[in-house]
């Protein structure tokens, strides 16, 4: 019996009840015709609504704002609660900056290969030479021990390889893109995680560093944390404590521009390790910091580092006309980029994206990278009026669209060439990315693909919704103003979303 394609329209319940005897026969024919089913009824307005407001209401009475529209493929809408309100969009903010990516995605890909990641030789007067390590915004540049594409020690075995044994500096460049490492309205408390991290053309695992925590040998007693990376210019001040059971509560405290890192919470005696990632403020020193370990692993002496950044409206330095190149890195392949920073909501690689888009008719600064996501889009057909964004992640609060602009965008991508490719980049319910853990159980599994959003006080969701009754509609929903005392939010769009899969 032949398997449908996840993307083949759902059969009707009644129909497929009709179809059973001759599925059990072992006749293809019969779910190929169940998969070319033509279009179902329309969906009646009136009965949608009368599923999805008592789902609304509770949560209405209690402050919460809702921005949603619920649409079919070719416009016509068939649910909407302030669909032309402005609303705080989160990480749907990314289906804009990656669809603009997509639809810019030659000019990109162009634009990545003549700025590959660099290693350059510079001879000095006196002594030993510099080593410039010049970034190219590769968000996937690595130094894990597993690291098999884009590693930071392909470049040390060059120099290992010239026979060099002393290195007066290794200077870290990261002017491709203007020194602007957060963006605009960000949370100050965010800076320091793995989700708010700085922004850098010169990129090392994902400008996080690692630090792994064990309980300790007798209780009361602090827990052994150990930095899995190289020094990074951090201090370690641990209070948190080992207690008896429970699970693990561990935090990380840190202020932008300090670097004291404090330990807090507490570990069980039988825990696990637990493995914390914290936010660098300068990235391109952090990469300069693992470079020169890999080296003196080699047996090379570095006597120094140093960075160079640019300014946003300055042109970048050269380096010394009696520089060369020792060894490049190929560029990366942004659409499996796209891909991965959709699925997992990856905020580092979108503002990467935003910078790159910058370089097509700018000079890498976030202004000139808004202003191209923005032609883009507005090239697509999407009217610019619905959207005002400051960020290429959804990380700034500033951020604002209209849910009737989101199916516009939803739509207008769909009719592209690359829409196919861009919708099966989002999370699919139920099975991977942020929707893995959603839907589970539900008629919705397997037939949502959708970008999530979480802030404070904000969630969302928007993507393409295949229905029981086999129709695809474009749902784009929006929750403000979140009460703090609301449990389960994301459970309340997700009963919204099941109710639109099953109306009838």
């Amino acid at each position: 019996m032949r398997q449908l394609s996840k993307h083949a329209p759902r059969c009707s319940s009644r129909l497929f009840r009709k179809l059973l005897p001759y599925a059990a026969a072992g006749l293809p024919i019969v779910l190929s015709a169940c998969a070319v089913q033509s279009s179902p009824p329309p969906l009646s307005p009136h009965a949608l609504a009368e599923r999805l407001s008592p789902i609304l209401q509770t949560s209405q009475n209690q402050g919460m704002r809702w921005g949603i529209v619920i649409a079919t493929q070719d416009g016509k809408t068939l649910f909407s609660r302030n669909p032309n309100g402005r609303f705080i969009p989160a990480s749907n903010t990314k289906l804009f900056t990656t669809a603009a990516a997509m639809a810019e995605l030659a000019a990109l890909d162009h634009e990545a290969a003549e700025h590959p990641t660099t290693l350059l030789l510079a001879p000095r007067p006196h002594g030993a030479p510099d080593l410039i390590l010049r970034g190219s915004g590769d968000a996937v540049l690595s130094d894990n021990a597993a690291c098999q594409t884009d590693c930071l020690k392909t470049l040390a075995d060059a120099v290992s390889a010239k026979g060099l044994r002393r290195i007066h500096a290794i200077i870290a460049d990261d002017q491709l893109f203007a020194d602007e490492r957060w963006g605009d309205g960000w949370s100050w408390n965010n800076l320091p995680t793995q989700w708010g991290t700085a922004v850098s053309a010169l990129t090392l695992n994902d400008n996080t560093a690692e630090l792994t925590v064990q309980p300790g040998i007798h209780l009361a007693d602090q827990p052994l944390p150990k930095w899995s990376a190289p020094d990074e210019g951090l201090m370690l001040i641990n209070q948190a404590l080992t207690v008896p059971d429970g699970k693990p509560e561990l935090s990380l405290e840190k202020k932008p521009g300090d670097t004291r890192v404090v330990l807090t919470g507490t570990l069980p005696a039988s825990a696990a390790v637990q493995t914390l990632k914290i936010g660098l403020d300068d990235p391109a020193l952090s990469a300069a910091r693992h470079f020169r370990s890999l080296l003196r692993e080699a047996g090379i002496r570095v006597q120094t580092i140093q960075v160079r950044h640019r300014l946003t409206k300055t042109a970048a330095d050269t380096p010394a006309p009696d520089a060369r190149i020792l060894a490049t890195l190929p560029a990366p392949t942004l659409k499996d980029d796209i891909r991965h920073l959709l699925k997992v909501s990856q905020n580092l690689h979108a503002e990467l994206l935003l910078r790159r888009l910058a370089l097509v008719h700018g000079n890498g600064s976030v202004e000139d990278g808004i202003a191209e996501r923005k032609q883009a889009l507005i090239t697509l057909g999407l009217p610019d009026a619905g959207f005002s964004l400051y960020d290429g992640s959804g990380m700034s609060p500033y951020n604002r669209v209209t849910p009737q602009t989101v199916i516009q965008l939803l739509r207008l991508a769909d009719r592209q060439p690359w829409g196919a490719d861009w919708r099966d980049d989002l999370p699919l319910a139920a099975r991977d990315g942020t929707l893995a853990h959603r839907f589970i159980g539900t008629t919705v599994a397997d037939h949502l693909h959708a970008k999530t959003g979480t802030l404070a006080a904000t969630h969302s969701l928007s993507g393409y919704l295949q229905t029981t009754r086999g129709q695809t509609l474009l749902i784009a929903i929006f929750a403000n103003d979140i009460p703090d005392d609301l449990p389960h939010p994301t459970k309340i769009l997700d009963d919204l979303v099941t109710a639109v899969a099953e109306a009838e």
